[in-house]
């Protein structure tokens, strides 16, 4: 009986580790159940809200309605523009801005004979062609004037109210940068001999970066060149005009150079399209040829759109979208008679007074139609399908159904 005994509880203390061993596992198990359940619950429910924006970004409209209308009167002469969120309204006697509801923000009187208006972000910059002083405005109402001694010839504006001007000095072109004060930060001068003609300027959003195209000969060649200057904590270890790189085109014109954001720049020529990235020092990231005579330009923070006479195909012109790496993302052909190109995230609206296109990125032609009335301008809102449309007597909310 002893050793039936002894034998019993030798196996009992065999078998006990075993049977621990695999409770222990099947609790594992069961966690590693639980776990990639919740994993491909969670991959499942990735994929149905992925495919449910796909399908509401290429989803058709069936048509736009008009839910709300303000009395607004159109004054002779005016120009309506988007201003962020808001309506600016200019014309040689003044501006005002409105917001969504035709409240109006502020006023400013002047008396000009060629305003020009550049718009960053929320902030806006107007000055007189040939004149002396340029009002710098947002949302709340004036930030600043800037008076100059020289006749204004361009100006652009950043997102924090730092003006770049181009002011006309006899044999000397001097680009100066104001503060909304009217203090000068910055002072330079350029001659033909020197680097040539300043054609276009850009400033960046935060005020750092200035991007100048300049044309010039040489040897009796044309040529154009593009500068750079940071005007931030790099460009202080540089020389006195803050010059950070540049790039020389022989043989083109060089008229237009924007930023599209603190590091994303782009200049146009009479053949080609050049982008350039870089906070801080702007490089070449992308050139492309172009064949065809560039009929229209307009851009966002993300897109630069161009615009050709169409050589192929029945329609009248053709859109070509490029992403700020230099790639071609899109390409439309259409025949309207367009008034603007709005670039909103990753849809465009191409429209004129009479008509207009709502389109996406994907290819796909959301809606098409024929507006009730003349329409002066059309802004998108923060809501994706509802748009601000100003006619001859009223401020009208568009809502796509």
């Amino acid at each position: 009986m002893a050793s039936v005994r002894e034998y019993l509880r030798f196996r009992r203390k065999r078998e006990r580790p075993e049977r621990s061993i695999n409770y222990k596992e099947r609790i594992r198990g069961h966690k590693l159940t639980i776990f990639y359940r919740g994993v491909l619950a969670a991959v499942l429910a990735a994929a149905v809200v992925g495919m449910a924006a796909v399908s509401w970004q290429n989803r058709e409209y069936a048509e736009g309605l008009v839910i709300s209308s303000i009395p607004v009167s159109k004054v002779e002469g005016a120009t309506y523009l988007a201003l962020g969120n808001n309506i600016l309204t200019y014309s040689k006697d003044g501006a005002n801005c409105m917001d969504g509801r035709g409240i109006v923000l502020w006023n400013q009187t002047y008396e000009m004979q060629n305003p020009m208006v550049d718009i960053n972000g929320s902030v806006v910059a107007i000055g007189d062609y040939n004149g002396r002083t340029i009002y710098v405005m947002d949302a709340e109402g004036s930030r600043g004037e800037i008076t100059t001694n020289l006749p204004i010839r361009k100006f652009r504006v950043a997102a924090n109210g730092v003006v770049a001007v181009i002011l006309d000095d006899a044999k000397i072109t001097r680009i100066n940068l104001y503060d909304t004060a009217g203090k000068e930060l910055v002072k330079s001068e350029t001659t033909m001999d020197k680097s040539g003609y300043p054609v276009d300027i850009s400033i960046s959003p935060s005020g750092e970066l200035l991007a100048i195209s300049y044309l010039y000969v040489d040897s009796g060649i044309m040529k154009s060149s593009i500068a750079f200057h940071n005007f931030g904590e790099v460009g202080q270890n540089l020389s006195s005009d803050r010059f950070v790189g540049g790039y020389d085109y022989q043989g083109n014109v060089v008229p237009m150079i924007r930023f599209m954001n603190s590091s994303t720049a782009f200049a146009v020529s009479d053949d080609r399209i050049m982008f350039f990235t870089g906070s801080e020092k702007p490089l070449s990231a992308a050139e492309n040829l172009l064949s065809e005579e560039i009929q229209s330009i307009f851009y966002t923070d993300k897109y630069v759109g161009l615009v050709f006479l169409n050589t192929e195909g029945k329609e009248k012109y053709r859109l070509d979208v490029y992403d700020g790496t230099g790639s071609l993302v899109n390409r439309k052909s259409f025949d309207m008679e367009y008034t603007d190109i709005i670039f909103d995230e990753d849809e465009y609206i191409i429209y004129s007074s009479t008509d207009y296109s709502i389109n996406n990125m994907h290819g796909v032609e959301r809606f098409t139609g024929k507006f009730d009335e003349t329409v002066y301008l059309l802004a998108p809102t923060q809501k994706r399908n509802r748009f601000l449309i100003m006619t001859q007597d009223a401020m009208k909310v568009m809502e796509m159904k």
